[in-house]
């Protein structure tokens, strides 16, 4: 028996689970978005605004619920996977058509999942327009001369000017692709500048990261680092930390720039050194073994694709055998300690534990979108040989 054959039987109960858990919620849900998070361990629609229905697409993270369906379409060749799909493949071509809540740099994560991935594996043409189109509007998020995209908000907005957070490493990915389809240089270049801004200030010299840094906007001087979500400004926020693993190097292997490779390797490092005895990490890394602090079982998802993937890039064998162990431990501790299946509870999550906002007490020991979606990419990543990355 091969490893990867070993590890696919190894993992197949939690996969079939997973499956389960997808095909119930398309049968919920229609073509209608859960919530970010769920509430006492089921998805909540996504609820009403002034501007929006109960269930529309809005928010950052309605993609992660496609997304999960291509992985799912991927694994079992289901039309049922399929079809709920392209239904959403629809949806984000009007949103964006519409320019419905685009005012963010998460128009990677958005439109990455949900087009991006139909047009690799189906092309989709529809998507693959939307897609182009979604790149275009993050592109005018760019910022000339400090070479950043930002993060959040009107571009007038003077609370949110030149600021970008670690978050948007696995926003470049769109722009990536969409200088491979049209061969316009504005694109990569924007990818190679905003990565090695974020390199040189976004990881501290003790391999930590800020979640947020600000530039002047119209200098292109590095301001400051903060936090929105960690526990303090100078701690390293758990998440934030896993999207640096995955994001850097992911974001080298396209650009080939060497400082990326190191930058991830420095973050995979540090949140590694700093887990506690289970393998998953509370909600800051400030934590250690004996806190009652929350979990969160979203970043150590995260990071076990992270891990994966900057095995794949490293150079160095023994650090590349390193980051492969861990990622597949990380994956087993989920499994074992973090599912539905392991506490025998009632969930609509993949996932349970993981957090969204703790400074906010939003979304604390819930299941979430994002949480889900990376333990499902983990499960194929380490089931599926040959499986390649939508990002």
């Amino acid at each position: 028996m091969t490893l990867a054959t070993g590890l696919a039987t190894e993992l197949a109960p939690a996969v079939d689970a997973a499956l389960a858990t997808v095909r119930r919620n398309i049968a919920a849900f229609g073509d209608a978005y859960p919530d970010d998070t769920t509430a006492g361990n089921l998805y909540p629609p996504r609820p009403a605004t002034p501007e929006f229905a109960e269930g529309a697409n809005r928010g950052w993270t309605t993609s992660f619920w496609p997304g999960m369906q291509w992985l799912a379409y991927e694994l079992t060749g289901d039309e049922t996977f399929r079809t709920a799909g392209e239904r959403h493949v629809a949806d984000f071509a009007r949103r964006v058509d519409q320019g419905e809540d685009l005012h963010t740099h998460d128009l990677g994560f958005l439109y990455t999942l949900s087009c991006v991935a139909p047009w690799r594996l189906l092309g989709d043409e529809t998507a693959r327009r939307a897609a182009l189109s979604a790149a275009d509007h993050l592109m005018v998020r760019f910022l000339e001369p400090a070479g950043i995209l930002q993060a959040w908000g009107d571009l007038s907005d003077p609370a949110q000017r030149g600021r970008t957070i670690v978050d948007s490493l696995m926003n470049m990915p769109l722009l990536t692709w969409a200088g491979e389809q049209t061969g316009e240089e504005r694109y990569p270049d924007a990818v190679r500048r905003h990565t090695a801004q974020l390199a040189r200030h976004i990881v501290r010299e003790d391999d930590t990261t800020f979640h947020t840094f600000y530039w002047d906007p119209v200098t292109g001087e590095p301001l400051r680092g903060g936090t929105e979500q960690g526990a303090g400004d100078d701690s390293c926020w758990a998440r934030g930390q896993a999207w640096g693993i995955y994001g850097f190097a992911m974001n080298h292997q396209v650009t080939g720039d060497p400082e990326l490779l190191r930058a991830s390797r420095r973050c995979a490092d540090y949140f590694l050194a700093h887990l506690p005895s289970d393998g998953v990490p509370y909600w800051d890394l400030v934590y250690t073994d004996g806190s009652d602090a929350p979990r969160d079982s979203s970043s150590a998802a995260i990071a076990a694709c992270g891990l994966h993937e900057l095995a794949a890039v490293e150079t160095d064998p023994e650090r590349r055998e390193r980051y492969a162990t861990a990622s597949l431990d990380m994956l087993r501790a989920l499994v074992t300690g973090y599912t539905p299946a392991a506490e025998g509870v009632e969930s609509d999550a993949l996932l349970l534990h993981s957090v969204y906002d703790a400074p906010k007490s939003i979304g604390v020991d819930e299941g979430s979108l994002w949480g889900d979606y990376f333990y499902l990419e983990a499960l194929v990543r380490h089931t599926l040989p040959g499986w390649v990355r939508y990002w």
